[in-house]
């Protein structure tokens, strides 16, 4: 039996020096004890597992390791560099490690094998060594040595053996197991840590166990990451200058780790709550099991930053360290140097894409890619979108970066100069964040860009207009079109159309300015008109039509007292009228339409005025129209300037007015302003309109003669009515009863005297104001000399009195009708007494009285009635002489018939 490293002379000196000290036995056999049991208890594969990456790395190959039960025990078999002298005596010696680099290369860390058994062989390749605790403890009572109450120490003696190493390995360890040891247990057990393993000891590429083979691939994913995958398990690694950091990947995306240990490089019991696995070298007590007190670790966090920064934007707050309990110094003090690692290095992707400093970032909390777009030049700084939401909001504040609010965002945007365009752009990005009264009442306070080139402080202080937008329209603070959103809306801008910017009364302070010399009146009309070309509804305020516009000079004019060229309104206006023609450029520029809209005239203009309040809105003879109503109107509609037309082209005007629906309406408002006004004024062939009548109006047929206009139709009125309205009216007809040139039909004529008995007792006539006809018309058509004349009151009289001096209205109002004409009423011009005594009777009992009501279908009078064999009358007054009648109605009110005309439809009418 070969014995390259000399096992025998090193068996030899421990047990001189055993007999020389018997304490160094006892404290041999001590410290294995404390270091199976303690320090290196359960550590069998990670001590193993050390030693065969060690001798990888030592021959520069992958390192493979294999655990399996075979004959004799559990077999772990490595592959790398074998078994040297310098490794014998180490692992003989207890406390002297052969280690000149590696993380541990047969030290005391080889203790852990007992923990299984206490028959331990080493095969390697280079040759063998065994370690037994049988044959330890006869070589010691061979010695005459006293061997210790708790045993010998099993790794202190080495013998060599001949035994090779597996096939395809350099070096493998055989391990007897003691008595109660399952070795399937041990491989379960060792399978749990063969991962952790693969990531700790970057030279070891698989461990086989049993039937499973672990296996570490890796692939360079740039900018110093590498994706580390075992199993099904994935994980993304980072080399810093003093330590490997690993993170867990699942589809694509970092899983923070909940808590782990201190890998240095293989697991430690100093708990860290890191979001990362940590590898690194660090200085360790001897059970590699705790950091040595006041050992540096500090610097272990040098290049955690960059680490983040590599990995994908989205994904970098979830390396940031939390806010939460340590639990432990080794751990609060790595936090604490982590946390700074990544306050004062770049790693934040920023909305511009550079890589921010979290001392030197701001975050705009939900804020999107295309808000953070328009705000990077404006705000630097900020955080990228992707690390906005609430889901990063913890770690952000975890390393300082500082959070701005919509109310700050308002205050940095203060003073920025930007075209009105980025402002629109702004608001719409911003409309998302902006879900509750908090966000509306934090951005009152954001510029808002004029459409008069100023930018203003808050969406509250100014109006939004679609389509009403120019560089001129100053009088409102409108938002200018290119910023307009409906966001200003929600954050209190009024919205408002083109009617609302025309109506402002700032607008009419600007006009009445240009008046006096303040102001362009050219730059107001170019603000004005294409405004009023956008109202599509609604009636504009009279006053723009004080808007000064050039004339055909190059004068200024208000618009009302101007007139498009070719207007018809022009052929019929007095030569004096004050009326212009505005300067055709005007015309081109800005259209007909708009113009004749703000009061430029084509036809006759009409004003409008809602809830007036009386005669001051510069119609003609308008305060004696006022004192015709009852109450001041909800809406007064005029048509304007009807006073200067020529008198002789009234039918023209007339036309003009029927012609244009708006002012043809007003004609037919017979209460209203214009019909009035043309009553009193207007007129056709030297005839008030007032004095003529519609055509399809007989009521004064004859009388009154009908308006011959081929509008006649439409001006019903402006025309004289059905029936009489004032005292003029009165007096017309008065004077046509009596002129005999006149020929009205019976009907007419007793129907107008109806109308001037009802007019003069509703007080509506001044009577003083009227002088008594000396001639009137009676109910035969003929005129009559007034005195000669006789008012109807009385039925029965109409039998006896001449129909030429009759004259009839109604009887209900002949009293006022004898009254206005000054002429007698028939009960005091007529006096009659009945001759004979006639038979007393009543009307029911009268069979020529019945028969008539049955026939005739009137009804039969009720009462006591005298009925004479002839009815005689002798009358006196006006008539007089004895005369045949068919009823009479005496003095004493008794009703008197002739027994021939027993008809109850002329006494029951009375």
């Amino acid at each position: 039996m070969t014995d390259p490293f000399g096992a025998e002379s090193l068996r030899a000196a421990t047990l001189v020096a055993w007999a020389s000290s018997p304490t160094r036995l006892r404290e041999d056999a001590a410290t294995e004890s404390d270091l199976v049991r303690g320090g290196y208890r359960d550590r069998v594969l990670t001590e193993l597992a050390q030693n065969a990456a060690d001798a990888a790395a030592r021959a520069g190959v992958p390192g493979r390791l294999d655990v399996r039960i075979g004959v004799g025990g559990l077999h772990i078999a490595n592959v790398g560099a074998p078994l040297d002298e310098s490794g014998v005596q180490a692992l003989s010696a207890l406390r002297v490690s052969g280690k000149t680099e590696g993380v541990g290369r047969f030290g005391v860390g080889f203790t852990a094998v007992l923990a299984i058994g206490d028959e331990v062989e080493v095969r390697s390749t280079s040759g063998s060594i065994a370690f037994s605790a049988a044959r330890t403890g006869a070589e010691v009572e061979q010695a005459g040595i006293d061997p210790p109450e708790s045993g010998v120490p099993v790794l202190r003696l080495v013998w060599a053996t001949d035994a090779p190493p597996a096939s395809g390995f350099d070096t493998e360890v055989v391990i007897a197991p003691r008595a109660g040891v399952d070795l399937d247990d041990v491989l379960t057990a060792m399978r749990g840590e063969a991962t952790d393993i693969l990531l700790e000891l970057t030279a070891l590429q698989s461990i086989r166990i049993g039937g499973d083979e672990f296996v570490r691939t890796e692939r360079d994913l740039g900018g110093g990451l590498t994706e580390v995958t075992v199993g099904d398990g994935v994980w993304w690694q980072f080399t810093a200058p003093s330590a490997r950091w690993l993170v867990p990947v699942s589809g694509g995306s970092v899983v923070p780790v909940a808590g782990d240990v201190l890998r240095a490089p293989t697991r430690t019991d100093e708990e860290l709550t890191l979001p990362a696995l940590v590898v690194a070298s660090a200085d360790l007590q001897p059970d590699r099991r705790r950091i040595l007190p006041g050992a540096a670790i500090a610097h272990l966090a040098n290049g955690y930053a960059d680490f983040v920064a590599a990995l994908p934007e989205s994904q970098r707050t979830a390396l940031v360290p939390l806010p939460g309990f340590a639990a432990g110094a080794v751990d609060e003090q790595l936090r604490e140097s982590v946390l700074r690692e990544l306050v004062d290095h770049p790693w934040l992707p920023g909305a511009d894409g550079e890589l921010l400093r979290p001392r030197d970032a701001a975050v705009l909390p939900g804020a999107t890619a295309d808000l953070l777009e328009i705000l990077t030049d404006a705000v630097p700084g900020l955080v990228s979108p992707e690390l906005s939401g609430q889901a990063d909001a913890r770690a952000l504040a975890a390393v300082g970066v500082h959070r701005i609010g919509l109310a700050r965002l308002a205050e940095l945007l203060a003073g920025q100069d930007r075209a009105p365009e980025w402002w629109g752009r702004l608001y719409e990005a911003l409309t998302p964040l902006v879900i509750d009264a908090l966000a509306v009442e934090e951005l009152s306070a954001i510029p808002v860009p004029l459409a008069d080139g100023r930018t203003v402080t808050g969406p509250r202080t100014v109006v939004l207009g679609e389509g009403v937008g120019g560089a001129g329209v100053d009088w409102v603070r409108l938002v200018d079109p290119a910023a307009s959103h409906p966001l200003l809306a929600r954050l209190g801008a009024a919205q408002v159309g083109a009617l609302d910017v025309l109506s402002d009364p700032a607008l009419r302070d600007r006009i009445e300015a240009l008046w006096d010399d303040e102001g362009d009146a050219d730059e107001l009309a170019a603000a004005v008109l294409p405004l009023v070309a956008e109202v599509s509804t609604g009636p504009l305020p009279t006053w723009l039509g004080g808007l000064p516009l050039p004339d055909m000079f190059g004068e200024l004019q208000a618009a009302d007292e101007l007139l498009l060229p070719g207007a018809p309104l022009a052929d019929v206006l007095a030569s004096e009228s004050p009326f212009a023609t505005v300067a055709d450029r005007v015309v081109e520029e800005y259209g007909a339409e708009a113009l004749r809209a703000l009061g430029v005239g084509w036809g006759f203009a009409v004003l409008r005025a809602e809830l007036p309040t009386g005669p001051d809105h510069d119609l003609d003879d308008e305060s004696d129209w006022w004192a015709t109503l009852s109450d001041d109107p909800e809406l007064l509609v005029a048509v304007r300037d009807l006073d200067l037309v020529d008198p002789d082209r009234w039918p023209e005007a007339l036309t003009l007015l029927a012609s244009d629906p708006e002012t043809a309406a007003l004609l037919a408002d017979r209460d209203g302003y214009s019909a009035w006004w043309l009553r009193r004024h207007a007129g056709v062939g030297g005839v008030p309109l007032a004095a003529l009548r519609s055509p399809d109006d007989p009521t004064f047929d004859g009388l009154l003669d009908p308006l011959d206009h081929p509008h006649a139709d439409a001006l019903s009125g402006a025309l004289a009515a059905d029936r009489i309205e004032r005292t003029e009216t009165a007096e017309l007809l008065l004077d046509r009863l009596a002129d005999p040139q006149r020929t009205p039909a019976p009907a007419v004529i007793a129907r107008t005297h109806r109308l001037l008995a009802e007019a003069t007792a509703a007080g509506v006539l001044d009577l003083e104001a009227l002088s008594p006809p000396t001639r009137v018309r009676a109910i035969s058509g003929a005129v009559v000399d007034a005195g000669d004349a006789i008012v109807l009151d009385r039925p029965w009289i109409a039998s006896v009195v001449p129909a030429d001096r009759l004259v009839v209205g109604d009887l209900a109002s002949a009293g006022a009708l004898a009254d206005l004409l000054d002429v007698a009423p028939s009960s005091e011009a007529v006096r009659g007494e009945v001759l004979g005594t006639g038979r007393a009777a009543e009307w029911v009992r009268e069979p020529g009285a019945v028969l008539a009501s049955v026939t005739t279908g009137r009804p039969l009078p009720a009462g006591e009635v005298v009925v004479h064999d002839a009815l005689t009358v002798r009358l006196s007054g006006a008539v007089s002489g004895d005369t045949a009648v068919p009823w009479w109605v005496d003095e004493a009110g008794r009703t008197h018939v002739d027994a021939g005309r027993l008809d109850p439809g002329v006494a029951g009418a009375w």
